[in-house]
């Protein structure tokens, strides 16, 4: 993705509260890919006003999603398949769109 390269002086401020440790994880994370936390935040900002909205999504899980994600953590109803069975349902799942 491109981001225009205009220079601008940043004159506003944004504060926030988060937990150390998630903070300590990301600018981790933020080093290693070569950016600051600020520069990070500035990304995030402007593909909010590019995209008007949250860049990723960010639903509550229906009914059925709920009930499977609490049977995939108690491992219930799992079901075991080849490689090949899998990738026959994602082709079937691919073309029903």
């Amino acid at each position: 993705m491109c981001y225009n390269t205009t220079m601008t002086t940043k004159t506003s401020f944004v504060r926030a509260r988060i937990e150390p440790s998630v903070k300590k994880k990301a600018e981790t994370v933020l080093q290693k890919i070569g950016i600051s936390p600020s520069e990070a935040i500035n990304v995030f900002y402007r593909r909010i006003a590019t995209e008007k909205g949250i860049p990723f999504s960010l639903n509550i899980p229906n009914a059925e999603t709920r009930k499977a994600i609490a049977n995939v953590r108690a491992r219930k109803n799992l079901r075991t398949v080849s490689f090949e069975k899998f990738a026959e349902e994602m082709r079937e799942i691919a073309r029903r769109g």
